[in-house]
């Protein structure tokens, strides 16, 4: 309907005539809205840091890997003394990937801090993957 309006303006009457047709218009128009949307969500969008809970949950982690080091470094890998620090650091990384991160700031950290271990070569039990998986499922 804008196209046949300005094809039928008449040029030889002084007015100028524009080349928009309905496309241009359309997506010039959907440029303003998409803009202006993404403007709108950016603004409101809420914070993407991790919550309480999870931040816990990774230094708690971060204390028992530093401990079961410093374990390493002074006795080495036998004893008791190292089973204990190796099931607690154990324990605080199943707490982890057995974490059910529901906000985006809580699975952006949590997935940042398991690659960061993942690379290490240290996520490599059976149950990690469990946890995870089931960390992911729908309970409501």
């Amino acid at each position: 309907m804008v196209q046949q309006f300005i094809e039928h303006l008449p040029s030889e009457e002084g007015f100028t005539t524009s080349r928009i047709n309905r496309r241009t218009l359309l997506l010039q128009s959907g440029g303003i809205v998409v803009a202006t949307t993404v403007e709108a969500i950016a603004r409101d969008a809420p914070p993407r840091e991790p919550g309480a809970e999870l931040t816990a949950l990774i230094e708690a982690h971060g204390s028992a890997y530093s401990a079961l080091r410093t374990t390493v470094d002074k006795i080495g890998s036998r004893g008791a003394v190292f089973a204990n620090a190796c099931r607690a650091e154990e324990k605080a990384l199943m707490a982890i990937c057995a974490y059910a991160a529901i906000t985006e700031g809580d699975r952006l950290a949590k997935a940042a801090y398991l690659l960061e271990i993942e690379a290490r070569g240290e996520l490599d039990l059976p149950q990690h993957t469990q946890a995870l998986l089931r960390s992911t499922m729908w309970t409501g």
